[in-house]
Parts: C-alpha cells; structure tokens; sequence
C-alpha cells in the first residue's frame, strides 16, 4: 500500500541567488508536498546546497517567491524556520566533538525550551520541569536510532557513520514537521547506507516528517525519493518521479558531462 502524499506545504516560485557577479541559482520554481520524501541532485556545483539555504533562510534569494504553508515568506533567518518546524542537517558535520551524544541531541531542543537562562543556571523549578521533559524526548530519539550504547561518548571519539546518525537525532530532537537532509550518506560505507535510508524512511513514514534530500548515491535517490528535481549549474533541468527523471536526456548529459 502505497503512502499517500498530501498538498504542497512548500513553493518556491522563480528563485534567483546571486553573489555578486555569480549566478547560484537561475529562475528555479518546484513545491514540496505533505509527507512526501522529495529529492534534490545534479553534479558538483549545481546549486543543491544553496537551494537549501535559500528554504531555511541561511541565503536570501534577489529573485522569487517562497510560499510555506499558505504563507509567502518575506526574509526569514534560519532561527525562525527552526521555530516554524524546518530542521537541517549538514554536508559537512557540525556536532559539538567534545560533547557526549546525548548532550548534542540535546541542543536540539533549544527552540523549544521557555525557561530563561536564570532559571536553567539556579535551576529552578520551571526550568528543573522542563530539563526532564526534554531529556525524556531526547531518550526516544536515542532509542529509535539504536544508538542507546553510545549515549555517554564524545562525538568526536565516533565513526563518521555515526555522527552522521547523532546529526540527523539532534535534527529529529526538534521535532520537525520539514527535514532538510544535506547528503546524509556522503562518506558512509554500504552498511551504513542501508542504515541510513531505513531512519529515513522510518521518519517519514511514522512521523510523517516531509524530507527534502540532497543526495549523491542516485540508487539511494530512486529507491527512497517520490519525487525528483535535478539541478545543473543553477538551473532546473529536470522534475518528476525518479523513473521520468532517470530517463530525462537533459539528466542523463549532465550526468556523464556531455554538453559542457
């Protein structure tokens, strides 16, 4: 039984982003959908990771729309989309090394605590409440991605498949309604991979968490994506559903650097 996908919770409406004389993006226009894993690729340097920034407001598009959940978006910073259900994690790791595991999934709940930062420094009682009650989500997160024997350690004393994972708990800490996932799989071996894409599809589908995904691994991306948009030098040559996308003659010359 196939899943059912739902409106469009995110549009982005002829994005353009410039630095300087640079053209990151040119007039790219696609939407994402309730529920849907939506996937975004192309080669080195097309703009994948920019688009990212771009939807959790780390860049802000010259050009364009951006409508999320009914709403057109005027400049937003990154701390508003986490506020408003937009979590990220990142192509390069950014974990706090010489904080334990459950420490730096634990900083993912800090758009939600409302104590103020007295209270949390003489721990005082709405702050000691609260404490408790992030700890107890933070102990699931650690339960649904096994990781309960590396709670305690450092990060920086795990594997690179491992932070990754402690990476995508302190994204899920937050409790997202909209996951943006940077290639979460880049460096990881084909254990790892397989692990990975089962928390993903876990997420989605019994969280109900949408998931826009940049990823390198295209049968990573047509397995698990159900949809697809491909990106080349900043502009969108391709939209569909993975097998329309795979035998797009636009993708597959960019792909093996035909027309450049």
């Amino acid at each position: 039984m196939s899943k059912k996908i739902g409106d469009v919770v995110l549009d982005l409406q002829g994005i353009s982003l410039r630095f300087g004389g640079v053209k990151a993006l040119t007039d790219i226009s696609f939407d994402v959908r309730e529920h849907e894993i939506r996937a975004i690729i192309g080669p080195n340097g097309a703009g994948k990771s920019s688009m990212l920034n771009v939807i959790n407001g780390v860049y802000h598009p010259q050009e364009g729309v951006i409508v999320f959940r009914g709403q057109e978006r005027k400049r937003m910073e990154p701390h508003h989309a986490a506020t408003q259900g937009i979590a990220r994690t990142f192509q390069n790791i950014a974990l706090f090394k010489g904080m334990s595991v459950l420490d730096n999934i634990m900083t993912g709940r800090i758009t939600r605590m409302k104590a103020s930062f007295i209270e949390h420094a003489l721990w005082l009682g709405r702050a000691k409440r609260e404490e408790l009650e992030h700890r107890k989500k933070v102990e699931e997160v650690i339960d649904f991605l096994e990781i309960q024997h590396i709670r305690k350690t450092p990060v920086g004393r795990l594997p690179y498949g491992l932070q990754k994972r402690v990476e995508l708990g302190r994204a899920l800490a937050a409790e997202p309604s909209m996951l943006l996932l940077d290639e979460p799989m880049a460096g990881m071996n084909v254990e790892e991979k397989q692990d990975m894409c089962r928390f993903i599809l876990d997420v989605n589908d019994q969280f109900g968490v949408t998931i826009v995904l940049i990823e390198h691994d295209m049968g990573v991306v047509m397995d698990i994506s159900d949809r697809v948009v491909v990106l080349d030098y900043g502009k969108k040559i391709g939209d569909g559903l993975p097998d329309e996308v795979k035998n797009n003659e636009d993708v597959i010359t960019a792909y093996l650097g035909v027309s450049h």
